[in-house]
């Protein structure tokens, strides 16, 4: 899908930058997808996203709740399903500079929950709808 949010509309409205999460918690797509539960569980997120590899920080999914949920309500097990298995196109992303009213805006309009931000193809932090909304309400995260 590539980046979006490379302009700002204005310098006073909040950006992804000030409401990402930069502490990203990522898994390769040979990994399990119980240790992406197990990953998510421990670090208290409700999303991993997936690099190209340790060398390759750019990202080329996102796994969330949603997903470990769907595979094990279709009877699969977590333990042999692999990350690599569940990844479908490409993952919307944004950039660090894009507004916060932008960023809701794109998960609204692909129905998703978690964007990563990538800056220069890295990443470099996660931002997710209740962090929009917060930041939209003006409300402390």
């Amino acid at each position: 899908m590539g980046l979006y949010g490379d302009d700002m509309d204005s310098p006073s409205k909040p950006t992804v930058h000030d409401v990402m999460r930069p502490a990203v918690t990522t898994v390769e797509r040979q990994a399990h997808l119980a240790a992406a539960a197990f990953l998510m569980h421990r670090a208290g997120d409700s999303a991993v996203v997936i690099t190209a590899g340790p060398q390759n920080a750019q990202p080329v999914a996102v796994i969330t709740e949603a997903d470990v949920t769907a595979t094990v309500a279709e009877g699969r097990d977590v333990n042999e399903v692999r990350i690599g298995d569940l990844i479908g196109k490409e993952p919307v992303m944004i950039g660090p500079d894009a507004t916060v009213g932008a960023a809701a805006e794109l998960m609204l309009s692909h129905g998703i929950h978690h964007l990563p931000v990538v800056e220069d193809d890295r990443l470099v932090g996660i931002v997710d709808i209740a962090d929009a909304c917060r930041a939209l309400l003006g409300q402390a995260a």
